[in-house]
């Protein structure tokens, strides 16, 4: 599974995350550092970028990289090149937690259901390249039942997922979701965004490219002032959705359409504010479905914000058999709230997912490393990265979850500063996010540790165990 350079390029010019470095505050004295263009192993100088809400300008050529994290040895591609990223297994005390996804992938291999995921988290999960890598790669093994739930317009301008298009005139759509410093619950849905436009000039299109789809199904607000949308499926009116209704709740609207390339657009008609959460791109086969709920700075705790009701109606639409919270990245810059607050809000909304769906399984992904930048050119290790860790280790095995180290993943504390110098880089030079191959390293370790322990088939196997239900003469 590769990206050519020109593949790598266009995608990354497309992700310009803004918003997820935090002012830290005070910094703990007396912690490591790294001097910012000082030699490090295998004679590599670390560039720390200022434009940090910019990755797309932080792209590196892929010739081929030098140096490896201190302690590991090198490990080498078909091509010579090294490959960053430790094998990490999730932290699972109890064993089991992974024990209802496994069970939904041996139905999915053996062609009696699906095995559905649902991932949330900050950046690292809206530009949806580590999970869209671990997308591809369960799919060829388990089936694949469609892309996954996917915003029908852009709630940012750099809104994307991979292998799917989304197109839309974003201005004439207002998006709605928590802010820093709101207390109110909101009506955000399922992925924590709202969309919202009364325009008869607005549209939203999705374009499953080279990829199959059998089923749409829109999620929308019934709202008493709610106008109509109408519904093209290949350019083609299919339906028209009223939106308005006698009270304010969640609805749906389901179009089948005969499994192939599709493309499935929404048109507000003008006539009342039409709002939507999103539209589920399946098929009707067994197979792997992942839903990629990112958002860019996001923290756990706004999903406390979400108003439960509907947002728990969602998600039990959704039925997910394993449901991931990758949050920790900014929360290990808030160094003006105590640790047990961040606990006591992370138990809440762990707790509240295991509430809505109470068979699922549960994963935790940590922060990744994000070293501290100081005004004399070095970089230290940020203190509360390693409580944020901790926190969340801590609270996955009580609450039956497992958890997935990222700090581990890259060599541990620091190790941004020597991925970001790699040529080419495996990190952007904010320190922060990866590049496209540091999340495609990523989706390929996720995809280990979350079939560390799984005793069924694949598919392709399955395929030559059942059956043939060919008559014989």
């Amino acid at each position: 599974m590769g990206f050519s350079r020109r593949s790598a390029r266009d995608a990354l010019s497309a992700l310009l995350i803004a918003g997820t470095l935090i002012g830290c505050g005070a910094e703990a004295e007396a912690q490591p550092q790294v001097r910012r263009g000082a030699p490090l192993e295998g004679d590599v100088t670390a560039a720390l970028d200022p434009r940090t809400d910019r990755l797309a300008d932080a792209i590196a050529e892929e010739s081929g990289p030098e140096g490896s994290i201190e302690g590991e040895a090198p490990v080498l591609d078909e091509n010579g090149e090294i490959v960053l990223g430790v094998q990490t297994p999730l932290f699972d005390p109890s064993g089991t937690s992974m024990r209802t996804f496994h069970a939904a992938l041996r139905r999915a291999a053996m062609g009696e259901g699906q095995a559905r995921v649902v991932v949330y988290g900050a950046s690292h999960v809206a530009g949806d390249f580590a999970t869209g890598t671990l997308r591809r790669m369960l799919q060829q093994e388990f089936g694949d039942a469609g892309h996954g739930f996917v915003m029908p317009a852009h709630p940012w301008p750099h809104y994307r997922h991979l292998d799917i298009t989304v197109e839309s005139n974003h201005r004439l759509w207002e998006a709605a979701r928590v802010r820093v410093g709101e207390t109110v619950a909101g009506l955000y849905g399922l992925a924590g965004v709202a969309l919202t436009s009364s325009s008869a000039r607005a549209f939203g299109r999705v374009v499953t490219g080279e990829r199959h789809a059998s089923r749409f199904e829109l999620f929308y607000l019934r709202q008493p002032e709610g106008g109509t949308v109408e519904v093209r499926i290949d350019d083609r009116v299919v339906g028209r959705v009223r939106t308005r209704g006698a009270d304010t709740g969640g609805d749906y609207a389901l179009f089948t359409v005969p499994d192939g390339p599709h493309s499935f657009e929404i048109r507000p008609r003008g006539d009342g504010p039409v709002t939507v959460y999103g539209v589920a791109v399946e098929r009707e086969v067994p197979g792997v479905v992942i839903d990629t709920l990112g958002i860019n700075g996001a923290r756990a705790a706004a999903q406390l914000l979400w108003d439960e009701t509907l947002w728990a109606e969602h998600v039990r639409r959704r039925n997910p058999d394993l449901v991931v919270l990758a949050y920790g990245t900014n929360e290990s810059g808030d160094d003006d709230q105590p640790i047990e607050i961040y606990e006591r809000d992370l138990r809440r909304v762990v707790a509240r997912a295991r509430a809505t769906v109470p068979n699922a399984s549960c994963l935790l992904i940590g922060p990744s490393d994000r070293p501290i930048a100081n005004r004399d050119g070095t970089f230290s290790e940020r203190p509360r990265t390693a409580m944020v860790v901790d926190t969340q280790r801590r609270v996955a095995a009580e609450m039956g979850c497992g958890f997935f180290d990222l700090v581990g993943f890259g060599g541990g504390p620091m190790h941004m500063v020597q991925w970001a110098a790699q040529d080419p880089a495996w990190a952007q030079r904010d320190h922060v996010h990866y590049t496209l191959r540091g999340y495609q390293r990523l989706g390929e370790v996720l995809h280990g540790a979350l079939l560390d322990g799984y005793d069924g088939p694949t598919a392709m196997i399955a395929a030559t165990e059942r059956p043939s239900t060919t008559a014989t003469p």
